[in-house]
């Protein structure tokens, strides 16, 4: 039985254009943690991560500090059955 889990995320707030999707892909791939992570045309950044139920739950836990310049007002949250993402990118 694998403790690999998914977390997709939608980040509100001042999330775009302050490093947002680097850092996240940076702290994903500290972790290897599996996924991806997009700006979306609403001003909200989605995030995909995979990985041992402990490290996703770190990452989830990033979303709501975001980068050094972000202002994160909410984090959505909905886990899922893993669906065996690869090597943590930034999608545009």
């Amino acid at each position: 039985m694998s403790d690999r889990t998914r977390a997709h995320v939608f980040v509100t707030g001042n999330v775009q254009g302050v490093y947002f999707r680097a850092t996240t892909r940076d702290e994903a791939q500290e972790r290897d943690v599996d996924g991806w992570v997009r700006n979306l045309d609403d001003g909200r950044v989605e995030a995909v991560f995979e990985g041992p139920a402990e490290t996703v739950e770190e990452m989830v836990e990033f979303c709501h500090r975001g980068s050094s310049a972000a202002t994160v007002e909410d984090v959505d949250v909905t886990y899922e059955a893993p669906q065996d993402e690869g090597e943590f990118r930034v999608r545009w």
